[in-house]
């Protein structure tokens, strides 16, 4: 099993790695995707210190993270949504 995960972590690196340089785009992503990251943590911050929104509380994780990064202001409707029907939280 480990090795196949293994496999999988040095397959999934390359094609990566082949994506960067075949396409040009250098390290300017990192930057862009560093930046999407940091305002999803501060958004993610906000919703649960601010108490706009008293009853629900996001973690702070890497999953919760990925989303808002990814989807940005739809991701943190998204996981309130998940949250108040897996929940059964009312906002």
């Amino acid at each position: 099993m480990r090795g196949a995960i293994w496999l999988v972590l040095i397959v999934c690196v390359v094609v990566l790695a082949y994506l960067i340089f075949k396409k040009n785009l250098g390290i300017s992503w990192l930057t862009v995707f560093g930046a999407h990251m940091a305002l999803a943590a501060i958004a993610l911050y906000v919703i649960n210190y601010s108490g706009w929104i008293t009853q629900v509380y996001i973690p702070i994780n890497p999953v919760t993270m990925g989303t808002v990064t990814i989807l940005g202001l739809p991701g943190i409707a998204l996981l309130l949504g998940l949250k108040m029907i897996l929940f059964g939280q009312a906002i």
